[in-house]
Order: C-alpha cells, then structure tokens, then sequence
C-alpha cells in the first residue's frame, strides 16, 4: 500500500510539473498548430508504463502460484510455462503500442 502511495505521488508530481507555458508571438507570426509531439511521447509512455505495471503484478501472482504448482509437481512446469508467456505478452502488447503511436 505504502508502495502505491509513493508512485501515485511520483504521478501527481510529474503530471502537475506539465504545464504549458506562453510565449509571445510577433505580428503576423503563426501560431503552432498544437503541441502533438509531445502529446505522442506522453500517450506511447502510457501505454508501455501501464503495460509493464499490469504484467508485473500479473507475473508476480502467476509466478508465485506456478512455483508453488511446481514444488508440489514438475511434471506441471511446461504449462506454468506457458502461463507465465501469457502474461508477459501483455508487456509486449504495450510496446507494439508504444511503437504504433510513436511511428504516427
């Protein structure tokens, strides 16, 4: 819990560091269109940040649960295997994400 805390401070602190700022612009001088660049970078760390979160928490029940699984009978350690890849393919989805909003 106290874990939890600490990264949602580090979340409020960071997002709340990310203010625009004004700058004045010369007569006739064109204003940008928007600031997607930086839109693209913070939407791709999302969703590998998020991705990796997830699976972590993932793999450490289904890691545990599959030791467990295998201590009692290694005949079973393919299929706590094959678990594990499953859970770990969620992190890999964030990352084709994050190269799909990045590559836009």
């Amino acid at each position: 819990m106290k874990s939890f805390a600490l990264l949602l401070l580090a979340t409020v602190v960071s997002l709340s560091a990310m203010t625009g700022l004004a700058f004045a612009a010369e007569e006739g001088a064109a204003a940008p269109s928007g600031d997607s660049g930086s839109l693209k970078i913070l939407g791709a760390g999302l969703a590998f940040g998020l991705a990796a979160f997830g699976a972590g928490i993932g793999l450490g029940y289904v890691g545990s649960a599959g030791l467990a699984v295998i201590s009692e009978n290694p005949a079973l350690q393919s299929k706590v295997f094959i678990f594990v890849g499953m859970v770990e393919s969620i992190a890999i989805y964030g990352i084709v994400m994050m190269f799909i909003i990045l590559g836009q």
